[in-house]
């Protein structure tokens, strides 16, 4: 039986991979910091305790979906960001290599700066602005560096089961009649389900490399909440404000990548596969019927 370690299991990814698999007769081991029910402890910080648990449980792929993505706290705390979002991947590196295991690592859009005009492709300089957009970055190069056999996939506005956009929209809903949220920021919103089934996909196949990974299209994050608002029959009125606006408001806040729309290049030429639009993955995720 195949067997796939997942870390940061209790997040959205990692909850829709369990999702995504079950019923499949692949063995997940899921672990998190925390130990839980059907849920091992380990600190992938730690390079010592990350061989000992991969030795002790030969896995054949190690799903990494552990990350310190609180960005406005990153920029606070560089020491834990790092050692989360680089060196985790460095020693889960490590130990795939040891082991013969693939190694799926999850990245972000925000390691490019943000200030294009067209939809960034796998081969496109990196710059990072925030110490998130940072960490991150360090953790692909690291997994480039120790990995033998690795997919770097990168995604952007991931909703899922857990804390996101999509449902502090629809908590702000139940008691505002207008919510201000930024128009000049744009990406491609993407579920936690959809980037499962892409990793399903993908985890089986040689196909390795670097990915971007999001559902197709894009939008603002104000056009982002008046989607959501629409489909869930509410009628609060989204105010559209800029981002020089919002940070004189919240003036505490992590640079934002002003466009960060990112071109699945790598999977449309490399496979047949297509994620689902942003708009169909919306509809799913908030149990609307999709399209035919």
């Amino acid at each position: 039986m195949k067997k796939i370690l997942v870390t940061g299991c209790n997040g959205q990814l990692g909850r829709a991979i369990n999702k995504e698999y079950a019923g499949s007769g692949v063995e997940l081991i899921n672990t998190d910091v925390q130990a839980g029910e059907g849920v091992s402890a380990l600190d992938i910080t730690k390079v010592e305790e990350t061989l000992r648990f991969v030795r002790g449980c030969g896995p054949d792929v190690i799903v990494n979906c552990a990350a310190h993505t609180a960005v406005d706290l990153c920029e606070e705390q560089w020491d834990r960001a790092y050692q989360i979002n680089a060196i985790g991947p460095r020693n889960l590196s490590i130990a795939a290599s040891e082991v013969g295991a693939k190694i799926i690592h999850i990245s972000t859009d925000y390691v490019f700066a943000g200030d294009g005009s067209r939809p960034y492709t796998e081969f496109d300089p990196t710059a990072p602005n925030s110490a998130y957009g940072k960490t991150k970055l360090e953790g692909e190069n690291f997994v480039r560096d120790f990995a033998d056999r690795y997919f770097i996939l990168r995604t952007a506005w991931l909703y899922g089961e857990g804390k996101n956009f999509v449902k502090t929209m629809l908590r702000l809903a139940e008691s505002h009649e207008k919510v201000t949220v930024v128009d000049d920021q744009v990406g491609s919103p993407t579920s936690a389900a959809e980037l499962a089934r892409l990793i399903r996909y993908l985890e089986p196949t040689e196909n390795y490399g670097l990915f971007h990974a999001t559902c197709e299209g894009s939008c603002s994050w104000a056009a982002f909440a008046r989607a959501i608002f629409a489909l869930a029959g509410k009628a609060t009125e989204v105010v559209s404000v800029t981002t020089e606006a919002y940070m004189q408001m919240n003036p505490n806040q992590a640079r934002r990548p002003a466009y960060s729309v990112l071109d699945n290049y790598m999977l449309r030429l490399t496979t047949d596969y297509q994620m689902a639009g942003w708009e169909e993955a919306l509809k799913e995720y908030m149990g609307q019927p999709k399209a035919e």
